[in-house]
């Protein structure tokens, strides 16, 4: 019939006009962000995985919402807490940041207080090739040594904060050589390239970095304020975005 034509051509109207959209937003080239995000586990928490678990869903369901923004970046958790690098577009990274905000809320995940390390805007480089987590035992925390030795020489903030970019840039220095291999893999072969706890332990005390909130509030005030997170970031490591 006339009406089911017509029906029939407003459809291929709609999805040829989505496809234009969906090719417009392809052809557009995706600002890449680093974001370093620390947190402290509840020393009764549930079963770890579970935060893995969840955002292995969280990026599943962003990847869906944003079909060009690849995520990708390192999750390890650790028994008193977590250390989160993710690389993606800063839509992607602000969702990340907004879900870190209620999982704080919600006792039941095991979350305390949490610290922004570290955001870089326009990196030239990713760390990693695809997203992925380790939940990492006691005995590999304990056993790992990364740069206690510095660690323990300089209590300052600024050679704390830089001996973790300092593994990471390592350990995505290793991930290159061949055969690749993933993450976890090399983590449990080379435990040098593990992040002490207690490093990452002593810098969710230090007052020089922003909550996820106090960034958020920031950033989705009318003047926007570009913090730059003190002279942390933007003193020693411009290599490393």
């Amino acid at each position: 019939t006339k009406e089911t034509s017509f029906l029939s051509s407003s459809t291929e109207e709609e999805e040829e006009i989505l496809s234009d959209e969906v090719y417009s937003r392809m052809s557009e080239k995706v600002v890449s962000q680093r974001l370093i995000v620390i947190a402290r586990l509840h020393h009764r928490s549930a079963d770890r995985t579970e935060l893995g678990a969840h955002y292995e869903k969280l990026n599943f369901e962003l990847s869906k919402q944003h079909i060009v923004d690849e995520i990708t970046g390192l999750l390890l958790i650790y028994p008193s807490c977590l250390l989160h690098v993710i690389e993606s577009s800063g839509d992607i990274l602000t969702s990340v940041l907004e879900d870190l905000k209620v999982l704080q809320q919600q006792p039941d995940r095991g979350l305390l207080e949490a610290k922004i390390l570290f955001m870089a805007h326009n990196i030239e480089n990713r760390l990693f090739e695809e997203w992925s987590y380790k939940v990492l035992d006691e005995d590999q925390v304990v056993g790992s040594v990364g740069v206690r030795g510095y660690e323990e020489d300089d209590e300052k903030t600024e050679h704390l904060f830089c001996s973790v970019l300092s593994i990471l840039q390592k350990l995505a220095e290793h991930l290159e050589r061949p055969p690749k291999a993933l993450p976890e893999l090399v983590l449990d072969e080379t435990p040098g390239l593990i992040i002490p706890q207690r490093t990452l332990e002593k810098l969710l005390h230090r007052d020089e970095f922003m909550s996820p909130e106090q960034y958020l509030h920031l950033y989705k005030s009318p003047l926007n304020i570009n913090t730059g997170f003190g002279h942390l970031t933007a003193r020693s490591l411009l290599s490393f975005t």
